[in-house]
């Protein structure tokens, strides 16, 4: 079995922005190095679309190892229209889904958190959003987007049709309850499990496993289960009124990316994809912007790498047990907004635009 090194990190800039904001990451990291003494150990190397570019695959068996070895991988993103055409194989979305499958990383942590800094950037009124703070659980490596039969294939009168299947088991959904309930508990201790029970037999199971697993070990937390349309109606109407959102991979895909609009914009908010500890308490994680590869404003320097760096606070904390480090950061993130600061994204009246590089370094500025 490959052995999780503690303190390596290993990039993966992908696509698009990724280089940009994975660019300034790396700053952090050296900085933590050099100004704190911890010994992170970096490694670069491609991933998505660039790797395919050069290597005919979105990602390689070297990198794929790598990963292996890895206590902390982050990605900056993958894709763009430049792949459209690329058999669906081979897309560099494809590395992500290996990614998350093989290294088992089945519990996606999303926080949507509004920044005081930043209520008037949100599309919602500020009484909606001032406060904000959600965190989504979304199980990772199951569900329609792993299920099998899948694919598309012709049928009578020269049709196509295609499949993809929705399933769970009841391990899957335990092992990523647990995960919900015990991160509530830090939190406001009020988990809310959402589904599609109503039509969708894997719904059912997900709801019925979810409560037996409260009713079993974790009835100190306030359980409350939500169909996952309304939930979607519910976070624009009163978002205020969850805590921890746990959810499946499908619906956890489209309701992190509609809570994170709240917030007033994708380049804000991070992520953590997180597998099981072994017996030596190793853990194999993940961490990622929710943005995209914003083809559109790539080598402009304009993207935002607040939602990168806080990614790395996020692996600060649950991989490599620095919490001071990481609430370090995230305080240096928030006085460089308190300055004014503000990328092209979320600029506003008043504040002053900076450049990517620019916000890094302030940042950086702030830790010291």
């Amino acid at each position: 079995m490959i052995k999780v090194k503690k303190r390596r990190v290993l990039l993966l800039p992908g696509d698009g922005i990724g280089p940009e904001v994975i660019a300034e990451v790396k700053k952090v990291i050296n900085w933590f190095n050099d100004k704190k003494s911890l010994d992170f150990e970096i490694d670069e190397d491609l991933v998505g679309g660039i790797s395919f570019d050069k290597h005919g695959t979105p990602l390689t068996d070297e990198v794929f190892y790598k990963a292996l070895e890895s206590a902390v991988i982050m990605l900056g993103a993958v894709g763009g229209p430049k792949w459209d055409g690329v058999e669906f194989s081979k897309k560099p979305e494809r590395a992500l889904l290996k990614l998350r499958k093989e290294l088992k990383l089945f519990a996606n942590l999303r926080p949507a958190i509004c920044f005081e800094q930043l209520v008037n950037a949100s599309t919602l009124k500020p009484e909606i959003v001032s406060g904000l703070d959600i965190l989504i659980v979304r199980e990772l490596t199951g569900g329609v987007y792993f299920g099998e039969p899948r694919g598309i294939k012709p049928i009578e009168n020269g049709e196509r049709k295609g499949v993809n299947t929705h399933t769970y088991t009841s391990s899957e959904i335990i092992r990523v309850a647990r995960v919900a309930f015990d991160l509530a508990k830090k939190r406001s201790n009020r988990v809310i499990s959402c589904e599609k029970s109503n039509v969708m037999e894997a719904g059912q199971l997900w709801k019925e496993e979810v409560q037996s697993l409260h009713d079993k070990d974790y009835k100190d937390v306030e359980l409350s289960h939500m169909l996952a349309d309304n939930c979607a109606m519910q976070l624009v109407r009163n978002p205020k009124q969850f805590d921890v959102i746990l959810t499946d991979n499908l619906f956890g895909d489209m309701l992190s990316d509609e809570a994170s609009m709240l917030t007033g914009s994708l380049g804000l908010l991070p992520s953590a994809s997180l597998g099981a500890k072994n017996k030596d308490g190793e853990m194999r994680a993940m961490y990622e912007p929710i943005h995209g590869s914003a083809p559109d404003i790539a080598g402009k320097g304009v993207a935002n790498p607040i939602a990168s760096i806080l990614s790395f606070a996020m692996a600060l904390r649950y991989s490599l047990d620095l919490d001071n480090e990481a609430e370090a950061l995230e305080k240096a993130v928030q006085e460089a907004l308190n300055d004014g600061l503000r990328t092209k994204d979320i600029m506003s009246d008043k504040m002053k635009e900076v450049s990517t590089s620019q916000m890094g370094d302030a940042i950086i500025s702030k830790l010291q």
